[in-house]
């Protein structure tokens, strides 16, 4: 009897286990098509080991990397297409913490590989620069942690509502930063001064491109337990007259977690971004969001809405990287068309998790009022994705497709981009 007891507590601890960490999955859904599709490429973090002695900080270092193949092709309607394959990946360098300290570096490369790449007109430099080839050290940081209190100075990845990786492609952001965190209980702050930036929405022609004149300051708090998230931001993003980005951002989100039942869960958010003119920038805007999300049996339906209200002559900025609103496609947001008029924006997807494999599709509809000129827009985009993920390799693929329904050319026009990727992590 004592031993069936013992079975039953050691199946009944299995099982809570395995319970707790699905709940845990669910509660950290992604709500936004373009975190989605970023975090296909995403390395799991290693746990540094606490030393006693400053050489163990070397003998006890870890090394993480990825390696990466990418095709995209990118096909317009009237005009040239466009297609390039590269392989690439990085190799970060981490060491072991000794009294609070640590530190990292992290090389990050792309090369195309010439005859699976167009050539002259034909080819994409979005993988690898024009130059056809990319190299930087992406991240070179030191840490200090005493308690909750957590110190970062360097080059370093992070991602914040409107700072944020956003790897979508070869290369992610990363920027140049100095950044305090602290944490205590299910509060967090963390603030500090971003400098200047590298990556895929930087543009990698030019690297290291500065975040303002006088760089950018941000603080953030948020609270986060096993039902509400909630977070307060505000990002001084200083420019020079006619500088593209100088304003004061404020931003705020709810997002809640229903656990319905065994297999139903319930995610539910709204979100608010205002932005002040600053320096005659032409930077300013309210953008409102809601969306909703219902999963079970590893399906997920869910639909969001945000709305930008118009602003005379001005138009939004959703930061250093994608952006945060929860109608972020892999292409479109609503910055693309939210200039000198009000915009409606509303996404609705279907993703669904079997085993080693996920599915995603997401159509998205914006349109754009009539501007000063009288001038209306209207944006529709799908996007279509699907990865098989089996320990540390991803084979993944995703189609956009966006169609101009009035014709304007914004974004390009009509035009559908392919990209298939191979990826080891180690």
């Amino acid at each position: 009897m004592e031993k069936i007891i013992k079975i039953g507590l050691v199946a009944s601890f299995c099982l809570t286990t395995l319970y707790a960490e699905e709940n845990q999955k669910n509660r950290n859904r992604l709500h936004s098509v373009k975190k989605a599709i970023a975090s296909v490429q995403e390395t799991p973090q290693k746990e540094l080991d606490i030393v006693d002695g400053f050489n163990h900080m070397f003998k006890d270092a870890k090394t993480t990397g990825q390696i990466l193949s990418l095709y995209s092709g990118l096909n317009y309607e009237d005009s040239q297409d466009l297609y390039a394959t590269a392989v690439g990946g990085f190799l970060k360098y981490e060491l072991a913490k000794y009294k609070g300290f640590s530190g990292a570096t992290t090389f990050v490369f792309s090369q195309d590989v010439s005859f699976l790449s167009g050539s002259d007109s034909k080819y994409n430099s979005e993988l690898s620069s024009s130059q056809k080839s990319y190299t930087q050290m992406s991240e070179v940081y030191i840490d200090y942690e005493y308690g909750g209190l957590k110190l970062r100075g360097g080059r370093q990845i992070i991602d914040t509502p409107l700072a944020d990786s956003d790897d979508i492609c070869m290369v992610a952001n990363s920027f140049e930063a100095y950044i305090a965190t602290y944490e205590y209980e299910s509060l967090s702050f963390m603030g500090g001064a971003l400098l200047s930036w590298q990556g895929y929405d930087a543009g990698i022609d030019d690297p290291w491109t500065k975040t303002g004149e006088d760089n950018t300051y941000f603080g953030g708090l948020s609270w986060s337990d096993d039902l509400i998230d909630a977070s307060l931001w505000y990002y001084n993003i200083n420019g020079v007259e006619g500088d593209a980005t100088a304003n004061n951002s404020y931003y705020g989100d709810l997002v809640g977690h229903f656990h319905l039942s065994k297999e139903f869960f319930l995610h539910t958010g709204v979100q608010y971004l205002k932005q002040d003119e600053l320096d005659k920038s032409g930077v300013a805007s309210e953008i409102y969001g809601a969306m909703a999300e219902i999963v079970a049996y590893g399906a997920g339906l869910n639909i969001a809405y945000n709305r930008s209200l118009k602003e005379d002559n001005k138009q939004s900025f959703s930061g250093f990287g994608g952006g945060t609103l929860f109608t972020n496609m892999d292409n479109m947001i609503v910055d693309v068309i939210a200039v000198d008029r009000d915009v409606d924006a509303i996404v609705a997807g279907l993703s669904y998790e079997y085993e080693d494999f996920n599915f995603l599709y997401a159509y998205g509809d914006f349109k754009g009022s009539a501007d000063s000129s009288g001038q209306k827009e209207h944006i529709v985009e799908q996007n279509i994705g699907a990865t098989y993920e089996h320990e540390d390799i991803t084979v993944g693929a995703i189609y956009t497709l966006q169609e101009d329904k009035e014709n304007t050319g914004a974004n390009d026009g009509d035009w559908n981009n392919v990209r298939v990727l191979l990826s080891y992590n180690f």
